[in-house]
């Protein structure tokens, strides 16, 4: 924004505050009328609740004369609490959730029952017939069947001698249970609806009070704020124009130093500071560019360098190692000791001077990904146990926690295995083969992150720059290419690796990849 438009911008600026001032009531007027109307939804629910507990008790009082009507009415205000709550705007509450919860709840209770209530009307109309004593005393016992069904079971039991599993006896049992737990649910209805009410009242409340604050105070402060900025846009004009020109000048004469900041206010969308923002970005840009560049360079060369030597030397240590076999298995028995001892030496020492030129070449031309889906989790566990096969690991105590159970991706499962070999061989060297190894996953939308940490000896903060170099290593007996091979799986596949290390404390290798779904 040019300094023109600021000075004009500075005389709208109070008359802005309050348009945003005017915004603010008008959204808080917005928001008052939603709660208003929610205050309504809760008031009829309370309202409606009120009437259920009240069909409820004349349900048990009146029964059987009034049972039917005020059934009907207890299921019409069921209808029409589950009809409000299933039409509230949202978001809707924890409460409404819970009120429709208890609706359910309510809704089943008093179906089972009447279903109760029709299982002992037949077994009081059974022992009518079977019992003249019974059929004296049935419309006393019936008229207690939703009152006091407790009262029924003592009554049978003590003048009829009933036993506790009779059938009557146990559906009365399982009807009293059944009460008092619709009773309770239609309380926690009630409770919820007038929690609901009380909510809506003092959401309304606050937006009132909140109005009230805004009116009082935001108007002379929005006031105030506008008078000084006035103030001080004009005030630094002319020195803004100056540093301008300073800048210009400096540029003129082929200062590209970056421009320090301290002690300078700037307004980041000002046209003197962003000047002076871009041009010291450019200058930190053109800076990595160059290191980037000499990387890319140095990488280059010596991945030249190593599919050249690996190529030179991949032939005459194949006919080494066939060699020493063919010698190993003609001599069989006739060498003494210490020939078979060296023919062993020549043959394990081409082992590992060929997985040598095996690294060098993978480092130098890489393989195409073949990219399939797999599941990550099972792999790194099983990459762990295979690796004791060939490494002494008995010492080791390893964990992988993960968010999810199974973690799905699509990648080179065979590169990324690799990745997982290197990591966990570096480590247990690193701890030399005593300490703990822990993994850490956590599924992501559309990356998966990865911690690989040990317990071993650290890297220095010397050596973390160089970690991923190619032929960089600490160890004795070591190539330096594992952890460059690692980097590069980990590039071609569009992913970050980055370590964090302390001397002694271990060290922690963080992995992020795309799932590629």
């Amino acid at each position: 924004m040019s300094l023109k438009k600021k000075i004009i911008l500075s005389f709208l600026l109070g008359a802005c505050m309050t348009a945003l001032l005017s915004v603010f009531l008008y959204l808080n007027f917005v928001e008052i009328r939603k709660e208003t109307t929610f205050l309504e939804l809760t008031d009829t629910i309370r309202s409606k609740s009120l009437q259920l507990r009240r069909h409820e008790k004349n349900y048990f009082l009146y029964a059987p004369e009034k049972a039917t009507d005020e059934s009907k009415a207890i299921y019409t205000y069921l209808n029409e609490l589950v009809d409000i709550l299933g039409g509230m705007a949202p978001p809707k509450t924890e409460r409404t959730a819970s009120l429709k919860n208890l609706i359910g709840e309510y809704r089943s209770q008093f179906s089972a029952i009447e279903r109760l209530v029709n299982t002992v009307s037949d077994e009081s109309g059974r022992l009518k017939g079977s019992s003249p004593a019974y059929m004296k005393v049935s419309r006393l016992v019936e008229s207690n069947f939703l009152d006091k069904p407790l009262e029924d079971v003592y009554y049978l039991q003590d003048v009829f001698s009933f036993q506790s599993d009779h059938e009557f006896i146990s559906s009365l049992k399982e009807l009293d249970i059944e009460i008092n737990s619709l009773r309770k649910t239609g309380e926690n209805i009630l409770t919820v609806s007038k929690e609901l009410d009380k909510t809506a009242r003092d959401n309304v409340d606050r937006f009132i009070r909140m109005s009230g604050i805004a009116i009082l105070i935001f108007f002379p402060l929005f006031g105030i704020i506008s008078f000084g900025t006035i103030l001080f846009i004009i005030s630094n004009v002319v020195r803004r124009l100056q540093l301008l020109t300073d800048v210009v000048e400096k540029t003129g004469h082929g200062d590209f130093a970056p421009m320090p900041s301290s002690g300078i206010r700037w307004n980041t969308k000002d046209e003197v500071g962003t000047l002076i923002q871009k041009f010291n970005t450019m200058e930190e840009q053109l800076a990595q560019r160059e290191r980037e560049l000499l990387q890319s360079k140095k990488l280059a060369a010596i991945g030249t360098l190593a599919s050249g030597v690996a190529h030179e030397l991949n032939n005459p240590l194949n006919n080494i190692y066939l060699s020493a076999q063919v010698l190993r298995k003609e001599a069989g028995g006739a060498f003494s000791p210490f020939l078979n001892e060296t023919i062993n030496d020549i043959v394990s020492q081409s082992l590992r001077v060929k997985r040598i030129v095996g690294d060098l070449l993978e480092y130098a031309r890489g393989k195409e990904l073949r990219v399939s889906r797999f599941e990550l989790v099972d792999m790194i566990r099983n990459v762990f146990e295979k690796l004791k096969v060939t490494v002494n690991m008995s010492d080791i105590s390893f964990t992988l926690k993960s968010t999810r159970e199974e973690v799905f991706m699509k990648a080179d499962e065979e590169q990324i295995r690799r990745v997982f070999i290197n990591l966990f061989t570096n480590a247990v060297e690193a701890m030399n083969g005593r300490g703990s190894i822990s993994v850490a996953l956590s599924d992501e939308n559309r990356h998966v992150k990865i911690r690989v940490s040990d317990a071993g000896r650290g890297i220095g903060p010397q050596d973390l720059e160089k970690i991923f170099e190619p032929f960089f290593t600490t160890k004795d007996k070591g190539t330096g290419l594992g952890l460059a091979i690692v980097f590069n799986i980990v590039k071609r596949h569009n992913g970050e690796i980055r370590v964090e290390s302390e001397r002694e404390k271990g060290t922690t290798f963080s992995i992020v990849l795309p799932k590629g779904d």
